[in-house]
C-alpha cells in the first residue's frame, strides 16, 4: 500500500468518481490512476470503487471506511508536512479557506487585509461554494478553515467556533411604501413579493422561521445566492429585498434604502469551523483572532480538548457573551 494510491482514490471520492478529473487534479493521467486503484483493490482484496464497464457507479460499503480511513491518514500526513514548515519558516506557508460569498466579499476583506500585512508570505485561497459543500471541504482536509453560517453543525469531524452574530435588512427602492410604516412589521413585508437568499444560504432559515411563526407564507418570487444580485433585481421592480445588513453599502447602493428588520428576525451567526485533529499553525491561530477577537489561541485550544456534544455545546454557550454583533 502507497500514500500515492490513498491519494488517488480520496481524490477520485472527491471529484463525483471522475477518473480523468482526479487525474487531471493531480498532474497524473487517466490510466495511471486507473491502475493505481486496481492495485490497491487487489492488495486489500475488496472492491473500493464498483464499476459498470469502464465507469465507476458508486463506493463500496467497504470503500466508504477505507475511505475514511484514508482521510484520516492524509490528514496526519498533512500535519506532519505543516508541523516541519512551522520549524523550517514559521512564516511562510498557506491559508485555504472556503466561503460563501457573503463573507468573501463583506466580513474578509478587512481580515484579510490585516493578515496579508503581518504574513506577507503566506498565500491565501479563497473557495466559495454552498454551505455544505464548505463544510465537507474542512471536514475532508480540503480546506484549512470554512466560514459559514450554515451547515458547519453538520459535521462531526469539524471544531465549530461561533465568530459573530448579524440580522437582516429589508432592502427597497428610494420613496417604497415600506419606507413610512413605522414600526416594520413581518405582516406588511409579506404583502409585497421578496427576493432574497436561497435556501440553505446565508441565514435564510431564521428567515423562514419567522414567517412561520406568524402563520404568513411569504410570497418569494426570487432567490439567489449572491446579496449583490439580490440588491440588481430590487432595483429592477421584482420585489422587496431581505439581505444581511452588513451586505448594504451606502455608497455603493445608492437608490436603494435599507429598513433595519433586526427586530423581526432571530440574530445569526456565522461560524468557523476546521478539521478536528488538523495542525494549526501559528498564523492560522492569529487568523482566526483577526476574524474573531474572542477567538484567541487559548480560547482554541480548549475547543480542542472537547470531546462530547455535551462539552462542546456548554463550551459555546460560555463564549455568548463574547460574540460581537456586527
Amino acid at each position: 500500500m502507497k500514500l500515492n494510491q490513498l491519494r488517488y482514490i480520496s481524490e477520485v471520492a472527491k471529484r463525483g468518481l471522475n477518473i480523468s478529473a482526479a487525474a487531471d487534479a493531480m498532474y497524473t493521467s487517466q490510466p495511471g490512476v486507473s491502475k493505481q486503484i486496481r492495485l490497491l483493490e487487489d492488495e486489500l482484496g475488496v472492491q473500493i470503487f464498483a464499476r459498470s464497464g469502464k465507469h465507476l457507479t458508486h463506493i463500496t460499503p467497504a470503500g466508504r471506511a477505507i475511505l475514511e480511513s484514508a482521510d484520516r491518514i492524509l490528514g496526519e500526513v498533512q500535519n506532519i508536512r505543516s508541523i516541519a514548515a512551522d520549524f523550517v519558516d514559521e512564516q511562510r506557508g498557506s491559508l485555504s479557506i472556503a466561503t460563501t460569498h457573503t463573507q468573501a466579499r463583506h466580513a474578509l476583506p478587512p481580515v484579510v487585509s490585516q493578515f496579508r500585512t503581518r504574513y506577507p508570505n503566506v498565500s491565501l485561497h479563497i473557495h466559495q461554494g454552498t454551505p455544505m459543500q464548505i463544510a465537507e471541504m474542512a471536514a475532508r482536509g480540503q480546506v484549512d478553515f470554512a466560514i459559514a453560517t450554515e451547515a458547519l453543525e453538520l459535521f462531526e469531524d469539524l471544531v465549530m467556533l461561533p465568530c459573530y452574530r448579524w440580522n437582516r435588512s429589508v432592502i427597497v427602492p428610494e420613496g417604497h411604501e415600506l419606507a413610512e410604516v413605522e414600526p416594520l412589521t413581518l405582516e406588511a413585508i409579506a404583502e409585497w413579493p421578496l427576493v432574497t437568499y436561497v435556501f440553505g444560504f446565508t441565514g435564510r432559515s431564521k428567515l423562514d422561521e419567522a414567517f412561520d411563526a406568524r402563520d404568513l407564507e411569504p410570497n418569494v418570487v426570487f432567490t439567489a445566492t449572491d446579496s449583490e444580485v439580490i440588491k440588481t433585481y430590487v432595483r429592477l421592480g421584482l420585489g422587496v429585498g431581505i439581505i444581511a445588513t452588513m451586505s448594504f453599502e451606502p455608497e455603493r447602493d445608492q437608490g436603494l434604502l435599507a429598513l433595519d428588520a433586526g427586530h423581526l428576525f432571530e440574530d445569526s451567526v456565522t461560524n468557523i469551523g476546521f478539521r478536528r485533529g488538523a495542525y494549526l499553525r501559528g498564523y492560522m491561530y492569529e487568523f482566526m483572532e483577526l476574524f474573531a477577537p474572542h477567538l484567541t489561541t487559548e480560547v482554541v485550544e480548549r475547543a480542542l480538548q472537547t470531546r462530547t456534544k455535551e462539552e462542546q455545546e456548554a463550551f459555546i454557550n460560555e463564549l455568548q457573551p463574547l460574540i460581537r454583533q456586527v
